[in-house]
C-alpha cells in the first residue's frame, strides 16, 4: 500500500466515525436549543391548556425552552399533518388528540398521514369525559326525558356541535346507543334517535349558543362546562365516560343511564414525527412519566376534571388503537361526511 493511499484511507474511516459520532454526541446532551411543540387549534382550548401545562414541566426538567406554536385549521388536521412532516430532530413535537388522530381517520380516509405510522408517541397527558348539558329553561332532567321527546318528537330537538370533536362523536355514540330496531336481538334496520345537529365553529361559539337558549343540548368538555354548571347556567344530565367524574358526583354516567358500556372520552397527547432518534425519544418519554407523576401536574389536571392517564409509550399507542378502531367504525355506521 502507498502512503499516499494510506492517509486517504485513514481520512476516509476518520471521516465515517466523525459522521457517526455527531449524531451521538447531540442526541446526549438533548435538548441544547428550544424545542417547538405544535398545538393543533386556536390558543385557550383544553388541548392548548394541556400542551402549556406540559411544556412548563418540561422546560423545568430539560432546563431548555418548549415553546407552544399555535398552527390551528381542519379540526387539527393541519397541525397535525405540519408535526408529521416536521424534521425527526427532537425539536419539533406536536399535539396528538381524538379529533386530528382518531375521528379524522373516519372523516377522510385520504388525510395525509398515518396517525400510528407517521408518529412517535411519547405519552398520553389526560383523559376526561363529556357532559351532556342542557339550558336550565328547558325542561329535561334525565337522559330518560330526552330519549323520550326525541322518540315523540322526530326532527323537534336540536343539538350543538363542533364538528369532528369528541363532543360531536359523543353525541352521534348517544344516537346509535339509543337507536329504535325492526329487530332488537339482531340489532337490524336501526334508526339513530331523531335529533337535528346544528354546527358551530368552535367551543367558544357552541357554549354561548347553549348559554343564550339558541340549542337545547349539547356534549361539551367537562373542564370547559364546569364554571357553568356550578353558576347554574347549564343543568348536567350525563358523563360520558364509564365511571362518574369526581367533580360531578352527582351526575350519572351515559351506561348508568340505561346504556352500558358507553364511553366517549376527551383525550390529548404528544408525539414526535417517526424517525426521531429513540435516545431522544426515551428522554421525552421518562420526563413526561416524571411530569405527570409530580402532584403539582396531577392537582391541575383533576381540579378540572381529567383523569391523570397512565403514562409512556406503549400505554399511549394502545389507546390510540382502541380510540381508532371505536371512531372509525361509528363514522362509517353513522354515515357522517366531511364539511
Amino acid at each position: 500500500m502507498t502512503k499516499r493511499s494510506f492517509i486517504a484511507r485513514v481520512l476516509f474511516v476518520c471521516g465515517l466515525l466523525s459522521t457517526c459520532c455527531i449524531p451521538a454526541i447531540a442526541q446526549s446532551d438533548y435538548p441544547n436549543k428550544p424545542v417547538k411543540i405544535i398545538v393543533p387549534f386556536p390558543p385557550g382550548g383544553t388541548t392548548d391548556i394541556m400542551a402549556r401545562i406540559s411544556a412548563e414541566q418540561l422546560t423545568k426538567i430539560f432546563k431548555q425552552a418548549f415553546v407552544i406554536e399555535n398552527i390551528s385549521g381542519g379540526g387539527g388536521v393541519i397541525g397535525a399533518e405540519r408535526g408529521a412532516n416536521a424534521a425527526p430532530d427532537g425539536y419539533t413535537l406536536v399535539m396528538t388528540g381524538v379529533g386530528q388522530n382518531a375521528v379524522a381517520h373516519g372523516l377522510d380516509p385520504n388525510v395525509k398521514y398515518d396517525s400510528l405510522k407517521d408518529f412517535v408517541h411519547i405519552s398520553l397527558i389526560d383523559l376526561g369525559p363529556n357532559v351532556l348539558v342542557v339550558n336550565p329553561d328547558r325542561p329535561f332532567k334525565t337522559l330518560k326525558d330526552i330519549v323520550d321527546y326525541a322518540r315523540a318528537n322526530p326532527g323537534k330537538l336540536d343539538y350543538g356541535y363542533t364538528y369532528a370533536s369528541s363532543g360531536h362523536m359523543a353525541m352521534e355514540l348517544l344516537r346509535q346507543a339509543t337507536s329504535t330496531c325492526a329487530d332488537v336481538k339482531k340489532k337490524l334496520n336501526c334508526n339513530p334517535l331523531p335529533l337535528v345537529g346544528i354546527p358551530y365553529r368552535g367551543g367558544g361559539p357552541l357554549m354561548n349558543a347553549i348559554l343564550a337558549n339558541e340549542i337545547p343540548i349539547e356534549f361539551i368538555n367537562q373542564d370547559a362546562a364546569l364554571p357553568y354548571v356550578q353558576a347554574g347556567k347549564l343543568r348536567p344530565i350525563a358523563v360520558s365516560s364509564l365511571q362518574r367524574n369526581p367533580l360531578y358526583p352527582n351526575v350519572p354516567t351515559v351506561a348508568e343511564s340505561g346504556y352500558p358500556g358507553f364511553q366517549a372520552l376527551s383525550w390529548a397527547g404528544i408525539s414526535a414525527p417517526k424517525g426521531t432518534p429513540k435516545p431522544v425519544i426515551d428522554k421525552l418519554e421518562a420526563a413526561m412519566v416524571q411530569a405527570l407523576q409530580t402532584p403539582e401536574v396531577k392537582q391541575r389536571l383533576e381540579s378540572v376534571g381529567f383523569v391523570v392517564p397512565t403514562p409512556g409509550s406503549a400505554a399511549y399507542v394502545s389507546f390510540l388503537k382502541s380510540e381508532l378502531d371505536q371512531w372509525v367504525t361509528l363514522i362509517k355506521k353513522s354515515g357522517i361526511k366531511p364539511e
